[in-house]
């Protein structure tokens, strides 16, 4: 749209850089493409998880000295090097993550004194989901500098108290400070205490499902055991389904069709959820 191509233009008349965010490894050089064709005087560079160590190492040190004006990359990014000449940052499908993860995006800019930009892409408003809503007008409301505190009590309100200290509780404490989350906790218990009328606290129902079928991720899927530890946390943090289909197009993407003992677990997980449903 016009407002995106604007905020490109005004990004290369001052002689800055783009990062532009698209986390779909195999749409990454159509969106290249289409950038290079709208602005081709601009020099874009591509960096997904899915390149070999040294290539995505190189392209990254050519973006740090500016042998780059736009880089259209994945999530890879989220966690890196500070360049301070970068300083407007679009993210497509920003519906599709988590509000830790947009904070982290956004935090990629804004690291000099220039003023930076953040744009978040999404469908329609009416299309997305109740939670992504949520998620993005928290983004919006809280852009000031120090408001991860702030972000993260909304994403404890959108995601419910009760995912804590639970499996769910994701990257929230380390991103505020334990002690921090242990005085929103006392407030609210204090809160619930004074309460004349309390609901019953609903108990979580964790389905059992015992199949004697291999399912698991294999090193000749996932080589790197650090990878593997990773993703299997972000499986046992998967609470609905649409946790569940951003990790596994996340896998597709950065490591390609899932083997017969991956998919199997995956499957467990859906029928993990779909059980959790039905009480």
């Amino acid at each position: 749209g016009k407002v995106i191509t604007d905020a490109i233009r005004r990004e290369l008349d001052r002689e800055g850089q783009i990062f532009f965010v698209h986390n779909k490894v195999r749409s990454i050089k159509k969106i290249a493409g289409d950038l290079s064709r709208l602005f081709p005087q601009a020099r874009i560079g591509i960096a997904h998880g899915r390149m070999a160590e040294e290539q995505l190492e190189d392209i990254m040190i050519d973006f740090l000295e500016k042998k780059y004006d736009i880089l259209v990359c994945t999530t890879i990014i989220e966690i890196g090097l500070d360049i301070p000449n970068v300083n407007t940052i679009i993210i497509d499908d920003a519906h599709k993550f988590g509000l830790s993860q947009l904070y982290q995006l956004r935090g990629r800019v804004g690291r000099s004194d220039r003023r930076a930009y953040a744009y978040f892409l999404y469908p329609s408003y009416r299309s997305i989901s109740d939670t992504a809503k949520k998620r993005l007008q928290a983004i919006k409301e809280f852009s000031e500098l120090g408001s991860g505190f702030k972000l993260a009590m909304r994403d404890l309100e959108i995601r419910g108290a009760g995912n804590l200290l639970g499996r769910e509780q994701h990257g929230s404490v380390s991103d505020v400070g334990f002690n921090l989350y242990c005085r929103l906790l006392e407030e609210a218990i204090k809160e619930l205490r004074e309460e004349k009328e309390r609901k019953e606290e609903e108990k979580e129902i964790t389905p059992v499902i015992d199949i004697k079928i291999d399912a698991y991720i294999s090193g000749g899927y996932i080589p790197d055991l650090k990878q593997r530890v990773k993703i299997y946390k972000k499986l046992a943090e998967i609470k609905d389904l649409e946790d569940l289909d951003r990790v596994k197009e996340e896998l597709r993407d950065r490591y390609g069709i899932y083997p017969r003992e991956l998919r199997n677990l995956l499957e467990i997980i859906y029928l993990k959820i779909f059980l959790r449903k039905l009480g």
